[in-house]
């Protein structure tokens, strides 16, 4: 197969929106989920997103000159993340995605980062069966939760908007619980408007920069985690990711009115640290 692969540009975004769309919606519906992108609109303008930030790299695969995959690579914090990773659906099963996994992480290894990331839809066995044979471990399994607004408090845990002052906290918090800070995403929320810190006993404990599908919250313990989902005023995308082993935070957000729609693992290459505290991953890592 001559397959060439590239660095993305921003002309790539229509097709491979488009692309990204398609594959995940295809796949899904085989599977009797509904797609994690609503529509091709959405996809192009995630796509449009990634390709145009400076803290992503992208990859693009041609065939025969036609744009036939993508891939994306978080370079934020020392642990990368990969994806969305997409192939066009009259080309999988073809040998692309191999071919764009491993292009990402040869750009891993090139930038000697300890850790690579990705969070795989469990009901997806082959690429399941494609990360572990590129060497990813896994590690653990996420539910996805959506729902409506919980609009409640937690006695002792103050949530406010954060502020550039708290990004050093927001840092502390997050390698205290991961080993590794993700401060380049805290950045980029601070200046979105997303960024939420949770304070306890006088200091912050805990942040999200957002409660959202690609976005993460870290915080020492699940009361904190707790405070932060039941501030927010929507879930956005398809929901939250929270780790299926932390029974008391999974189980309190069943009991207030979230819902399971999928399940996802999350598989690493290098360094890993069992989480310290509480933790919602972003669908990146």
């Amino acid at each position: 197969m001559d397959l060439l692969l590239r660095p993305g540009a921003r002309t790539d975004a229509a097709e491979c929106g488009r692309i990204c769309f398609e594959a995940f919606d295809q796949i899904a519906r085989e599977h009797g989920f509904t797609g994690d992108l609503p529509d091709v609109e959405t996809a192009t303008g995630l796509v449009d997103s990634l390709l145009t930030h400076p803290g992503f790299y992208s990859v693009t695969a041609e065939l025969d000159g036609r744009i036939v995959g993508s891939n994306f690579l978080d370079e934020r914090s020392n642990a990368v993340g990969v994806g969305p990773v997409t192939v066009d659906p009259a080309c999988q099963n073809a040998g692309v995605g191999r071919r764009l996994m491993e292009d990402v992480m040869h750009r891993a290894e090139a930038r000697r980062v300890p850790s690579i990331r990705l969070l795989q839809a469990a009901y997806h066995c082959r690429s399941f069966a494609l990360y572990a044979s590129l060497g990813f471990e896994f590690r653990e399994t996420m539910a996805c939760l959506q729902g409506p607004p919980i609009g409640s408090t937690i006695p002792g845990y103050k949530v406010r908007p954060a502020t550039d002052a708290d990004l050093p906290a927001c840092n502390q918090v997050c390698r205290r619980v991961h080993g590794i800070d993700r401060g380049g995403e805290v950045s980029d929320a601070l200046q979105q408007g997303t960024a939420r810190v949770v304070e306890h006993g006088g200091r912050v404990t805990g942040y999200a920069t957002d409660l959202a599908y690609f976005a993460h919250a870290v915080g020492e313990t699940p009361e904190d985690l707790k405070a932060l989902i039941a501030s927010a005023s929507a879930f956005n995308g398809p929901g939250i990711l929270v780790p299926a082993s932390d029974t008391a935070l999974l189980g309190w957000c069943l009991d207030h009115g979230l819902k399971v729609t999928q399940l996802a693992n999350l598989m690493t290459i290098g360094l890993y640290s069992e989480p310290a505290g509480a933790y919602l991953p972003s669908i990146l890592y």
